[in-house]
């Protein structure tokens, strides 16, 4: 046994293993003991159709066929159409083979092998519980094809969610019985080569093996459970993302004190505003004092005179509050310096900032629904009909061998559906903060679309909110919930279906999306904090040179030499560039600056237009990773 294999029992699969099988190509092994009681199963159901009992799917048809049993011998041997490599197949092994065969008609572009990966993994689990009748060589021959790299080719539309993913697994199975196609190294193959190519042989199915095969919720929830952990990530990057959006608007963090949060404790919005306090830690710009932030003015050449500023790639400038527009306001301007530069006078940023939490974290308990519902059906036995060998006292073969509803994907829809509608929400918020860092009537003294546009030729960050828009409308309207849009199957047998495939389906491919316009707003929010960044440092550098003359040209709104409040301004502006000097260096928080510098290790800052597509490209690979958040990701 590999010692490097997840070992597969039934009970035990998690998310996390489920990730490694699919995308770092974890190998599995099955438990002895299960696969035991997996074989006793098998035994069993052979042992009750050797004695003539009537069992749905195995001496039934199927589905609206239900009422008919199998005869004992052949109706129809003459009839044309048979296949005659199968002439000597019992009706029962003819039935589970048709089963596969037939309902093998999905349509649409292949899933990617991560997913097909995590469906073979999530069937043999489901498979190992052994209340399926499926013997221990099949269910070792499917382990196989994973561990072979045996990828079957399984077209993405085709399954309603009930009975099970029907047409979806009888995709993946029939690759077992040396049929359809299958990528191997890459390479798409027939079934039949592919098996040849990994050393195995097609198998022939008994008793309810190819209801076992393909009747159960996998595709669904193999694409749940990789949404699942790729929204995990981006929840973390989606609070890094408005983390490093607040510092670069040298935000306000009250909102997000813990006894603000225990007064209306939803887990999602405590953890948060939690994990968004420790992206912050450390910095100097959230909550700085009003007086204290310049606003960007378009570079001169005259703006500045030291050599230690001429590389500046822009100006500074504050306005001045004089004493006979005080009024009323003394006990503000007791506290505060009578400057306005970038940042606005009032004590609560815009609701993309101030109530990050909140949607985020409305966001994060959607995801925590999910998780426990995918949680629950990882482990769970989702074919028909149910097999109960060891059950006491059991009267009748109905006892035993129980038809119940178990394929049925509802409890899956409908968390994918709360899910589908919660992506928009965290993007759309995304994209306002955005749009919030490019719109100079907005951005707190940043320049308009962040690019100092001395010639009037630039249009900086202008377009890249116009592809966040793009991509936040393009979301809401796939989040139409696919889960309450029933259409019956079956000749009406099966009359209610999920349609939770659809849904897990949306789900996955929404959080492609969903990561590009997070990234967008990391990409913008770089250059954003950049800016802030550099403008406070130089306003301090001006400061710590204590040329008053040379700080207050910086100041408009001056009363002239001449006017009685002079002497006061002057006192003032000593008052500002002594504040300034005290301050210190101004960064961001701690892990936020750990996140600019990946960023920065991608694509550098803008000082005038230049060709963003590949800049776009690197940091959406950078976020689509996972390096932004860790390095070793």
């Amino acid at each position: 046994m590999n010692n490097d294999a997840i070992i597969l029992d039934g009970s035990s699969l998690t998310r996390a293993q489920v990730a490694a099988i699919a995308y770092d190509g974890r190998r599995i092994a099955l438990d002895p003991a299960q696969l035991v009681r997996v074989q006793q199963t098998a035994d069993f159901l052979a042992d009750k159709v050797s004695c003539g009992e009537p069992i749905y799917g195995v001496t039934t048809g199927f589905g609206s066929n239900a009422d008919k049993l199998l005869g004992a011998h052949r109706a129809r041997d003459e009839l044309p159409g048979g296949n005659p490599e199968r002439r000597d197949d019992t009706l029962m092994e003819e039935l589970q083979y048709n089963l596969v065969v037939t309902h093998a008609v999905c349509v649409g572009e292949p899933f990617a092998p991560p997913v097909v990966r995590a469906m073979l993994a999530i069937r043999v689990n489901t498979l190992m519980r052994g209340h399926s009748g499926i013997r221990a060589s099949t269910l070792q021959a499917l382990a196989e094809l994973l561990n072979r790299d045996v990828i079957p080719v399984i077209p993405q539309k085709g399954s309603v969610g009930a009975s099970g993913d029907l047409a979806p697994l009888s995709h993946l199975a029939i690759v077992l019985l040396g049929g359809g196609e299958a990528f191997v190294g890459g390479q798409r193959l027939p079934g039949a080569e592919a098996l040849a190519r990994a050393g195995l042989a097609p198998l022939r199915l008994s008793f309810k093996e190819g209801l076992a095969l393909n009747n159960g919720t996998t595709q669904m929830l193999a694409t749940a459970a990789l949404a699942l952990h790729r929204m995990e990530q981006l929840l973390e990057v989606a609070d890094l993302a408005a983390a490093m959006t607040l510092d670069a608007f040298a935000g306000r963090t009250g909102a997000l004190k813990p006894e603000v949060h225990q007064l209306r404790p939803h887990p999602g919005q405590v953890q948060s505003a939690a994990n968004l306090r420790r992206l912050l830690a450390g910095s100097t710009l959230a909550d700085i004092p009003y007086h204290l932030v310049p606003r960007f003015r378009t570079w001169l050449a005259s703006s500045w005179s030291h050599p230690q500023d001429q590389a500046a790639r822009f100006d500074l400038s504050w306005d001045y509050v004089p004493p006979a527009q005080r009024h009323g306001k003394e006990s503000f301007y007791a506290r505060f310096l009578p400057f306005k530069g970038g940042k606005k006078h009032q004590p609560q940023d815009a609701y993309c900032l101030r109530c990050a939490p909140q949607v985020h974290g409305a966001v994060r308990d959607a995801w925590s629904q999910a998780c426990r519902v995918i949680d629950i059906e990882l482990n769970a036995v989702t074919d028909n009909p149910l097999i109960f060998p060891h059950m006491e006292n059991a009267a009748v073969i109905e006892d035993q061998v129980v038809s119940a509803g178990h394929f049925h994907g509802m409890p899956l829809a409908l968390a994918m559906s709360y899910l589908k509608a919660a992506i928009p929400v965290l993007a759309s918020i995304a994209e306002r903060r955005l749009n919030k860092l490019v719109d100079p009537a907005n951005n707190d003294g940043l320049p308009a679309f962040l690019i100092g546009n001395e010639d009037a030729t630039d249009s900086g960050f202008m377009i890249v909110q116009y592809t966040a828009a793009a991509l936040v409308n393009d979301l809401a309207t796939r989040a139409h919930p696919a889960s309450v849009y029933s259409i019956p199957t079956s000749a009406n047998a099966e009359d209610h279906v999920s349609m939770g495939a659809n849904e897990a389906r949306h789900v996955l491919d929404m959080t492609d999306d969903l990561s590009d316009v997070l990234a967008l707003e990391v990409y913008t929010a770089a250059q954003a904090l950049e800016y802030r960044q550099d403008m406070l440092n130089a306003a301090r550098r001006l400061a710590d040179r204590g040329d008053l003359a040379e700080f207050a040209a910086k100041v408009q709104g001056a009363p002239g030499p001449e006017q009685a409040d002079h002497a006061q301004f002057r006192d003032e502006v000593a008052a500002l560039m002594q504040a300034l000097r005290e301050a210190g260096e101004f960064r961001a928080g701690d892990a936020v600056r750990a996140a600019f510098a990946r960023v920065r290790e991608v694509v550098g800052f803008m000082q005038r237009d230049r060709a963003m597509d590949a800049e776009v490209q690197r940091v959406c690979a950078l976020v689509r990773s996972g390096a932004l958040l860790d390095r070793k990701a």
